[in-house]
Protein backbone atom coordinates (compact mmCIF):
# COMPACT_ATOMS: atom_id res chain seq x y z
CA UNK A 1 0.00 0.00 0.00
CA UNK A 2 1.69 3.08 -0.72
CA UNK A 3 1.71 5.91 2.09
CA UNK A 4 -0.31 8.67 1.67
CA UNK A 5 1.97 11.20 2.38
CA UNK A 6 4.43 10.01 -0.01
CA UNK A 7 1.67 10.22 -2.35
CA UNK A 8 0.88 13.60 -2.03
CA UNK A 9 4.94 14.82 -2.07
CA UNK A 10 4.84 13.20 -5.56
CA UNK A 11 1.36 14.70 -6.77
CA UNK A 12 2.82 18.32 -5.69
CA UNK A 13 6.21 17.19 -7.23
CA UNK A 14 4.22 16.34 -10.49
CA UNK A 15 1.53 19.79 -10.37
CA UNK A 16 4.83 22.30 -9.11
CA UNK A 17 7.72 20.52 -10.60
CA UNK A 18 8.73 23.39 -12.94
CA UNK A 19 8.59 25.86 -10.51
CA UNK A 20 10.83 24.22 -8.03
CA UNK A 21 13.08 23.77 -10.94
CA UNK A 22 12.74 27.47 -11.65
CA UNK A 23 13.21 28.11 -8.21
CA UNK A 24 16.12 26.29 -7.39
CA UNK A 25 17.89 27.42 -10.61
CA UNK A 26 17.24 30.49 -9.07
CA UNK A 27 18.28 30.71 -5.88
CA UNK A 28 20.58 28.40 -5.84
CA UNK A 29 23.40 30.34 -6.70
CA UNK A 30 22.84 32.60 -4.49
CA UNK A 31 22.26 30.41 -1.27
CA UNK A 32 25.54 28.96 -2.36
CA UNK A 33 27.32 32.27 -2.24
CA UNK A 34 25.88 32.97 1.15
CA UNK A 35 27.02 29.89 2.82
CA UNK A 36 30.22 30.01 1.15
CA UNK A 37 31.21 33.55 2.05
CA UNK A 38 28.96 34.60 4.93
CA UNK A 39 28.45 30.97 7.49
CA UNK A 40 31.71 29.14 6.37
CA UNK A 41 33.83 31.70 7.44
CA UNK A 42 31.69 32.10 10.63
CA UNK A 43 32.04 28.39 11.26
CA UNK A 44 35.59 28.12 10.48
CA UNK A 45 36.52 31.36 12.79
CA UNK A 46 34.82 29.46 15.35
CA UNK A 47 37.22 26.22 15.27
CA UNK A 48 40.10 28.51 15.10
CA UNK A 49 39.16 29.54 18.49
CA UNK A 50 39.75 26.77 19.68
CA UNK A 51 43.16 26.09 18.29
CA UNK A 52 46.45 27.47 18.54
CA UNK A 53 48.38 28.49 15.09
CA UNK A 54 50.83 31.07 14.60
CA UNK A 55 49.40 31.02 10.66
CA UNK A 56 53.65 29.58 9.01
CA UNK A 57 52.48 26.01 11.03
CA UNK A 58 51.07 23.81 8.47
CA UNK A 59 47.86 23.24 10.74
CA UNK A 60 46.53 24.42 13.70
CA UNK A 61 46.47 22.75 17.15
CA UNK A 62 43.52 22.13 18.96
CA UNK A 63 43.77 23.56 22.43
CA UNK A 64 40.21 23.86 23.63
CA UNK A 65 38.77 26.50 25.68
CA UNK A 66 42.55 27.92 26.52
CA UNK A 67 42.47 30.60 24.10
CA UNK A 68 39.00 32.12 25.54
CA UNK A 69 40.84 31.73 29.04
CA UNK A 70 43.77 33.76 27.91
CA UNK A 71 41.27 36.42 26.40
CA UNK A 72 38.87 36.89 29.79
CA UNK A 73 41.71 36.62 32.38
CA UNK A 74 43.98 39.51 30.62
CA UNK A 75 43.88 42.97 31.57
CA UNK A 76 44.63 44.10 28.66
CA UNK A 77 41.21 42.60 26.86
CA UNK A 78 39.44 43.94 29.57
CA UNK A 79 40.72 47.44 29.07
CA UNK A 80 40.47 46.63 25.30
CA UNK A 81 36.16 45.64 25.83
CA UNK A 82 36.13 49.39 28.12
CA UNK A 83 37.43 50.95 24.87
CA UNK A 84 35.66 49.30 22.68
CA UNK A 85 31.75 50.33 24.83
CA UNK A 86 32.93 54.17 25.19
CA UNK A 87 33.67 54.44 21.59
CA UNK A 88 30.14 52.79 20.38
CA UNK A 89 28.17 54.28 22.63
CA UNK A 90 29.78 58.04 21.97
CA UNK A 91 30.04 56.94 18.42
CA UNK A 92 25.91 56.37 18.51
CA UNK A 93 25.05 59.18 20.33
CA UNK A 94 27.05 61.29 18.83
CA UNK A 95 25.69 60.42 15.41
CA UNK A 96 21.99 60.23 16.34
CA UNK A 97 21.70 63.43 17.69
CA UNK A 98 24.12 65.10 15.31
CA UNK A 99 22.29 63.78 12.25
CA UNK A 100 19.05 64.73 13.37
CA UNK A 101 20.12 68.03 14.57
CA UNK A 102 21.79 68.23 11.07
CA UNK A 103 18.71 66.73 8.93
CA UNK A 104 16.58 69.42 11.05
CA UNK A 105 18.42 72.23 9.17
CA UNK A 106 18.90 70.61 5.98
CA UNK A 107 15.09 69.97 5.78
CA UNK A 108 14.66 73.96 5.96
CA UNK A 109 14.16 75.77 2.49
CA UNK A 110 17.25 77.29 2.26
CA UNK A 111 19.15 78.41 -1.09
CA UNK A 112 21.62 76.38 -1.87
CA UNK A 113 20.63 73.13 0.28
CA UNK A 114 20.99 70.64 -2.17
CA UNK A 115 24.54 71.02 -2.42
CA UNK A 116 25.19 71.32 1.40
CA UNK A 117 23.16 68.08 1.67
CA UNK A 118 25.35 66.85 -0.68
CA UNK A 119 28.74 68.63 1.38
CA UNK A 120 27.55 66.89 4.62
CA UNK A 121 26.85 63.63 2.64
CA UNK A 122 30.64 63.29 1.51
CA UNK A 123 32.67 62.34 4.21
CA UNK A 124 30.37 59.10 4.21
CA UNK A 125 31.74 58.24 0.78
CA UNK A 126 35.44 58.94 1.29
CA UNK A 127 38.10 56.76 1.63
CA UNK A 128 38.67 56.11 5.31
CA UNK A 129 42.17 56.29 4.88
CA UNK A 130 42.17 60.17 2.76
CA UNK A 131 40.01 61.16 6.08
CA UNK A 132 42.17 60.21 8.42
CA UNK A 133 45.16 61.59 6.30
CA UNK A 134 42.82 65.06 6.23
CA UNK A 135 42.39 65.08 10.43
CA UNK A 136 45.84 63.75 10.99
CA UNK A 137 46.98 67.50 9.90
CA UNK A 138 44.26 69.31 11.34
CA UNK A 139 44.84 67.73 14.58
CA UNK A 140 48.88 68.12 13.94
CA UNK A 141 49.80 70.13 17.83
CA UNK A 142 52.30 72.14 16.23
CA UNK A 143 50.63 73.35 12.45
CA UNK A 144 46.72 71.77 12.64
CA UNK A 145 43.99 73.44 11.91
CA UNK A 146 42.32 72.90 15.12
CA UNK A 147 45.44 74.50 16.90
CA UNK A 148 45.34 77.85 14.79
CA UNK A 149 41.76 77.73 16.12
CA UNK A 150 42.27 77.14 19.72
CA UNK A 151 45.49 79.58 19.77
CA UNK A 152 43.77 82.77 19.74
CA UNK A 153 41.66 81.71 22.73
CA UNK A 154 44.19 81.11 25.21
CA UNK A 155 44.09 77.10 24.64
CA UNK A 156 46.85 75.03 24.03
CA UNK A 157 46.20 72.07 21.29
CA UNK A 158 46.42 69.04 23.50
CA UNK A 159 48.86 65.69 21.72
CA UNK A 160 44.95 64.38 19.93
CA UNK A 161 47.05 61.13 18.61
CA UNK A 162 50.02 60.08 20.71
CA UNK A 163 48.49 60.92 24.42
CA UNK A 164 46.46 58.63 26.17
CA UNK A 165 43.79 60.48 27.53
CA UNK A 166 43.00 61.79 24.25
CA UNK A 167 43.76 59.62 21.59
CA UNK A 168 40.45 57.93 21.93
CA UNK A 169 38.52 60.88 21.51
CA UNK A 170 40.37 61.85 18.12
CA UNK A 171 39.40 58.57 16.80
CA UNK A 172 35.42 59.36 17.88
CA UNK A 173 35.79 62.94 16.23
CA UNK A 174 36.81 61.83 13.35
CA UNK A 175 34.12 58.94 13.30
CA UNK A 176 31.42 61.39 13.90
CA UNK A 177 32.46 63.53 10.92
CA UNK A 178 32.49 60.92 8.63
CA UNK A 179 28.81 59.64 10.19
CA UNK A 180 27.14 62.26 10.86
CA UNK A 181 26.34 63.13 7.62
CA UNK A 182 24.86 59.72 6.63
CA UNK A 183 22.10 60.24 9.60
CA UNK A 184 21.15 63.43 8.70
CA UNK A 185 20.81 62.14 5.05
CA UNK A 186 18.39 59.51 6.00
CA UNK A 187 16.67 61.33 8.61
CA UNK A 188 16.08 63.78 5.95
CA UNK A 189 14.15 61.32 3.16
CA UNK A 190 12.33 60.43 6.30
CA UNK A 191 11.13 63.97 7.56
CA UNK A 192 10.17 64.48 3.59
CA UNK A 193 7.83 61.46 3.96
CA UNK A 194 6.37 62.33 7.03
CA UNK A 195 2.63 63.80 6.79
CA UNK A 196 1.59 67.29 6.22
CA UNK A 197 -1.40 67.28 7.87
CA UNK A 198 -0.34 66.08 10.86
CA UNK A 199 1.64 69.67 11.56
CA UNK A 200 -1.21 71.50 10.16
CA UNK A 201 -3.42 70.02 12.99
CA UNK A 202 -0.43 70.27 15.68
CA UNK A 203 -0.22 74.27 14.35
CA UNK A 204 -4.03 74.63 14.65
CA UNK A 205 -3.92 73.22 18.16
CA UNK A 206 -1.51 75.66 18.96
CA UNK A 207 1.65 73.71 19.29
CA UNK A 208 4.81 75.43 18.89
CA UNK A 209 8.10 74.32 17.19
CA UNK A 210 9.59 72.43 19.98
CA UNK A 211 6.28 70.55 20.50
CA UNK A 212 5.73 69.45 17.43
CA UNK A 213 9.17 68.32 17.15
CA UNK A 214 8.52 66.07 20.09
CA UNK A 215 4.99 64.65 19.77
CA UNK A 216 5.18 64.12 15.90
CA UNK A 217 8.23 64.77 14.18
CA UNK A 218 10.10 62.26 16.16
CA UNK A 219 7.91 59.95 17.43
CA UNK A 220 7.38 59.68 13.31
CA UNK A 221 11.30 59.18 12.97
CA UNK A 222 11.42 56.44 15.04
CA UNK A 223 11.79 53.42 12.25
CA UNK A 224 14.52 55.60 10.91
CA UNK A 225 16.21 56.40 14.50
CA UNK A 226 15.47 52.44 14.93
CA UNK A 227 17.46 51.91 11.74
CA UNK A 228 20.28 54.48 12.40
CA UNK A 229 21.01 52.83 16.09
CA UNK A 230 21.34 49.30 14.72
CA UNK A 231 23.67 50.59 11.68
CA UNK A 232 25.37 52.71 13.71
CA UNK A 233 26.11 49.97 16.69
CA UNK A 234 27.40 47.53 13.88
CA UNK A 235 29.52 49.84 12.14
CA UNK A 236 30.93 51.65 15.72
CA UNK A 237 32.33 47.71 16.10
CA UNK A 238 33.62 47.29 12.23
CA UNK A 239 35.46 50.40 13.12
CA UNK A 240 38.73 49.65 11.41
CA UNK A 241 40.40 52.00 8.90
CA UNK A 242 40.94 54.97 10.59
CA UNK A 243 42.34 54.17 13.63
CA UNK A 244 44.53 52.12 11.19
CA UNK A 245 46.23 55.04 10.12
CA UNK A 246 45.73 57.69 13.05
CA UNK A 247 46.74 55.61 16.25
CA UNK A 248 47.19 51.94 15.23
CA UNK A 249 45.35 51.70 18.75
CA UNK A 250 48.30 53.38 20.80
CA UNK A 251 49.54 54.57 22.65
CA UNK A 252 49.92 51.54 24.69
CA UNK A 253 45.78 49.94 24.22
CA UNK A 254 44.31 53.73 24.63
CA UNK A 255 42.55 53.52 21.34
CA UNK A 256 42.45 49.83 20.74
CA UNK A 257 38.66 48.78 19.99
CA UNK A 258 37.68 45.23 19.11
CA UNK A 259 38.17 45.00 15.83
CA UNK A 260 41.95 46.73 16.14
CA UNK A 261 42.47 44.12 18.67
CA UNK A 262 41.63 41.14 16.42
CA UNK A 263 43.91 42.54 13.99
CA UNK A 264 46.53 42.77 15.91
CA UNK A 265 46.61 39.48 17.41
CA UNK A 266 45.72 37.84 13.84
CA UNK A 267 48.55 40.24 11.89
CA UNK A 268 50.78 41.24 14.41
CA UNK A 269 50.97 38.97 17.15
CA UNK A 270 50.54 35.70 14.47
CA UNK A 271 47.82 33.99 16.88
CA UNK A 272 45.11 33.22 14.95
CA UNK A 273 43.33 31.32 17.98
CA UNK A 274 43.31 34.34 20.09
CA UNK A 275 42.25 36.21 17.45
CA UNK A 276 39.43 34.08 16.09
CA UNK A 277 38.09 33.61 20.13
CA UNK A 278 37.80 37.73 20.11
CA UNK A 279 36.02 38.09 17.07
CA UNK A 280 33.60 35.48 18.42
CA UNK A 281 33.59 37.75 21.57
CA UNK A 282 32.43 40.29 19.21
CA UNK A 283 30.03 38.38 17.41
CA UNK A 284 28.40 37.11 20.50
CA UNK A 285 27.97 40.73 21.55
CA UNK A 286 26.33 42.00 18.31
CA UNK A 287 24.13 39.13 18.07
CA UNK A 288 23.26 40.22 22.10
CA UNK A 289 22.52 43.45 20.99
CA UNK A 290 20.59 42.93 18.09
CA UNK A 291 18.38 40.33 20.00
CA UNK A 292 17.83 43.03 22.27
CA UNK A 293 17.19 45.93 20.11
CA UNK A 294 14.87 43.83 18.28
CA UNK A 295 12.89 42.84 21.56
CA UNK A 296 12.93 45.63 23.32
CA UNK A 297 13.82 48.49 20.73
CA UNK A 298 11.01 48.15 18.65
CA UNK A 299 8.13 48.51 20.92
CA UNK A 300 9.05 52.12 20.81
CA UNK A 301 8.80 52.01 17.19
CA UNK A 302 6.04 53.71 15.90
CA UNK A 303 4.96 53.04 11.34
CA UNK A 304 1.87 55.20 11.60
Amino acid sequence: MTNPPRQRLRRALRRHGKEYLLFAALAGPNLALILVFSYWPVIYNLYLSFTSWDMISPAPSWVGLDEYRQLFTSADFGHVLLNTAKFVVLIVVGAIVGGLATALVLNQRLAGRGLVRTLSFAPHIVSGAAIAALWLFMLDPSFGLLRALLEPLGISSPQWTTSSHYSLYALVMVYLWKGIGFCAIIYVAGMQNLPTDLFEAATLDGANRWQQFRHVTFPLLSPVTYFLVVTSIIGAFQAYDVTAVMTGGGPGQSSTTLSWFIYQQAFQASNAGLAAAAAMVMLVVLLTITILLARYGERRVTYQ
